[in-house]
């Protein structure tokens, strides 16, 4: 098994976070990976992605320059990524803030209104994890139940008030996929 994702989106919208989620949880199931961030100077606002490579071998390069799959959750994150996509892959969308047409027929397009899931939960900023949980549902190579440990060990001290909204998100996320 060889996958790849880059997950992209403006800073402050957790892309960091879910890769990293997306990582361990790959290698809690025995898998070999990398996290690879890549951000502008200024974090909150500016551009940001992250590529999880994953393998049941030894990831050669954590470089990609031609993605398997994209979370773009952001209008320009899919604009700058969808050619790159390799022929075959996956386009995963935030159609609440993406309202651009898709260009391409050799790969699978699905839109999530991510940032609408996740103001019904309460917290527009959980349409990461909406994000990932449409992810997981596609690429089963992680456990929810994986993620959302993950996530209770992460969401601890001030955060830890943001663990019942994200595991809602996780979950509608992955509900969102037919």
């Amino acid at each position: 098994m060889d996958s790849n994702v880059l997950i992209a989106g403006f800073g402050g919208q957790g892309v960091l976070f879910v890769g990293q989620l997306l990582a361990e949880a790959a290698m809690n199931h025995g898998l070999n990976c990398t996290w690879t961030p890549a951000y502008g100077a200024e974090m909150r606002g500016g551009t940001v992605n992250c590529t999880v490579c994953v393998s049941d071998d030894e990831v050669a390069c954590a470089y990609v320059e031609t993605p398997e799959n994209v979370i773009a959750l952001n209008a320009p994150s899919f604009e700058r990524f969808e050619s790159k996509i390799k022929s075959g892959g996956v386009m995963i969308a935030n159609s609440s803030l993406v309202k651009c047409e898709p260009k391409r027929t050799d790969i699978t397009y699905k839109f999530v209104p991510m940032t609408e899931i996740a103001h019904e939960i309460g917290n527009e900023k959980m349409a990461n994890i909406v994000s990932l949980g449409a992810f997981v549902k596609m690429f089963p190579f992680v456990t929810k139940e994986n993620l959302v440990s993950l996530m209770k060990n992460k969401l601890t001290g001030k955060k830890a008030q943001m663990l019942e909204g994200n595991i809602k998100a996780l979950e509608k996320g992955y509900a969102s996929i037919n």
